[in-house]
């Protein structure tokens, strides 16, 4: 099983290898979006973008409605564990 969190890219930090600092709830990591770039959408363009990560790797994009009900869930989730 795949689980995807959540998160917003808030800066490209280099552009030759794909990597960028990725904001899950507060916490900054650095990912790689390799598998989210393409002629139609550089990672230039990808400032802003919300995306879903497994082990450090932006996997695909997704709307912010997507990503908060995500999160949502995800609190429920450790809440009910807690």
């Amino acid at each position: 099983m795949c689980l995807g969190i959540p998160g917003q890219i808030t800066e490209i930090t280099d552009i030759n290898q794909k990597l960028a600092i990725v904001n899950v709830g507060g916490v900054k990591r650095q990912i790689n979006i390799a598998c989210i770039v393409n002629e139609q959408h550089p990672a230039e363009s990808c400032v802003g973008d919300w995306v879903l990560l497994h082990v450090g790797f932006a996997m695909n994009r997704i709307n912010e409605k997507e990503a908060a009900e995500t999160l949502k869930l995800l609190e429920e989730l450790a809440e009910a564990m807690g």
